[in-house]
């Protein structure tokens, strides 16, 4: 049986934005049959709610604090590699078409293939908008009024519709062989270009109203209250063209599956999103350093070959778990320094499901721009039960999602949440500590509603050193110059 992976992503598609999670409002039909046909992770995160480092980590197996990519328009480290890198160096055909957002290029990229994948289908942004024929073209291209003037824009006019059909063609042409397809559009993300009917079709909708609608932001961080303030939280809920577009992909999404189907009959298909969209509930638009449900959290769905059909997981999953599926799916053995597990025995058998942890962390939204709140560094969980996060210079959080599913009541000085609170705060510490985060220090650990803990100038006192992969070179012992024994050692 051949190996092969279609790996469809959209961009700023929440969990709820998709018709199979309990939303009839939104038509979404091709993913919806996927999710009947195989397995949804009902609760899935990403790991830094912004599209940039999201995408880093799905394409690494490392978080953004690991991989160097701690906020749009920063490029990945030079010595991170890829999950293409890592297959096409066993002979694993790999293709990657659309929305990239790894090469410090900005939002459309630079135009060029990076090492691992099939230069020939490459198509990032920056290609898409080399294809138009003025400087008029490209200004529609990227005005969604566009779409709903009378001349309107055509499907074909589309970065979704022509990734598609790179998509289609790859799938003819490797139909016999071993491979990794990634299918990225940058749809429903603004400027959310799409034709009628799909422009229209949600144009007196507004966002089902729940209690993150009415939050009055009482014991929230001050970053959020800020923000809130320049927001109109009602013309958020109602997102028109937004939806109206994540309608539009999946069909565009289910050309692809259509053509899976035909040629690719032992294929898995895996469909998620690289983060959420507020749209105004807690007050706020867009995403940012949030643990909340409506930017976090986001759909995930696998789809043929060895998956179950039918099945619905309920425990916490993160996006960190993809690229060692991926790999392990493949026959490859998954790197030490990747934090996620696989998921393949979970997806074939529905053992090893167990209550989950995504961690989830947040350093700036954007190197080029000032705005957004500028540095806003976070770190923290969401399990089956809870939502920790630590702000840096702000006010930390902690939700119960079984007491509180829309997160309005801070809980991190409730003396009765104490120990779970710290609990919570263990983990973070622990997984901190794991990855080698740059940026650990006392004082993510010396909270103020932690008086246990206090500064200390050796912080833990441990030496943590990169573990090297089979084949690489054995990273030295600064005390010996020798070949070091532990990667991880008191000094």
């Amino acid at each position: 049986m051949k190996k092969q992976i279609v790996w469809i992503m959209t961009d700023s598609t929440r969990f709820d934005m998709v018709g199979c999670y309990g939303y009839p409002d939104m038509k979404t039909p091709n993913i919806d049959a996927l999710a009947e046909s195989g397995v949804r992770f009902e609760h899935a995160y990403t790991t830094q709610p912004v599209c940039g480092p999201a995408r880093s980590c799905l394409f690494t197996g490392l978080y953004p604090h690991e991989n160097g990519m701690l906020g749009n328009c920063m490029p990945l480290g030079a010595d991170i590699k890829t999950i293409g890198q890592r297959l096409s160096r066993a002979q694993i055909q790999c293709g990657y078409i659309g929305k990239w957002h790894l090469d410090g290029g900005d939002y459309f990229g630079y135009g060029v293939c990076p090492d691992g994948w099939n230069p020939d289908y490459w198509y990032d942004m920056k290609r898409y908008l080399d294809e138009m024929d003025s400087d008029e073209q490209r200004l529609r291209s990227r005005l969604g009024k566009t779409a709903l003037t009378g001349e309107g824009v055509s499907a074909e006019f589309t970065y979704g519709h022509r990734v598609a059909d790179r998509a289609l063609r790859y799938i003819d042409e490797f139909a016999a062989e071993d491979f990794l397809l990634v299918v990225s559009f940058d749809e429903p993300h603004g400027p959310s270009l799409c034709p009628q009917p799909y422009a229209s079709m949600y144009a007196d909708y507004a966002m089902p109203d729940t209690p993150a609608y009415h939050d009055d932001m009482t014991d929230k961080p001050v970053y959020q209250r800020l923000w809130q303030k320049t927001v109109n939280p009602e013309k958020a809920r109602r997102p028109a063209l937004f939806l109206g577009c994540n309608s539009f992909i999946d069909s565009e999404i289910g050309r692809v599956i259509d053509r899976v189907h035909e040629k690719l009959p032992d294929a898995m298909i895996l469909f998620t999103s690289d983060h959420g969209e507020a749209l105004g509930a807690h007050g706020l638009n867009h995403k940012g350093p949030l643990v909340y449900d409506e930017v976090a959290r986001v759909p995930l769905v696998f789809a043929g070959g060895p998956c179950l059909k039918g099945e619905v997981f309920r425990h916490a999953v993160s996006h960190a778990s993809l690229p060692a599926t991926v790999l392990d799916y493949m026959g490859l053995e998954v790197p030490k320094s990747f934090t996620g597990e696989s998921l393949v025995e979970q997806l074939s058998t529905g053992e090893k499901e167990q209550e989950g942890q995504a961690f989830i962390e947040f350093n700036r939204y954007e190197r080029d721009h000032d705005g957004f709140g500028g540095l806003q560094l976070m770190r923290g969980v969401i399990t089956d039960r809870y939502r920790f996060a630590m702000h840096l210079g702000d006010r930390d959080e902690l939700y119960d999602i079984e007491q509180d599913p829309f997160s309005t009541r801070n809980l991190i000085d409730d003396a009765q949440y104490a120990a779970v609170r710290d609990a919570l705060h263990d983990s973070v510490l622990q997984w901190m500590n794991k990855t080698r985060d740059p940026l650990r220090g006392y004082q993510w650990k010396c909270r103020p509603w932690r008086p246990a803990y206090a500064p200390d100038w050796n912080v833990d006192g441990w030496t943590r050193q990169y573990e090297n992969e089979p084949g690489e070179t054995r990273q030295l012992d600064y005390h010996t110059g020798l070949p070091m024994v532990e990667s991880s050692r008191k000094k």
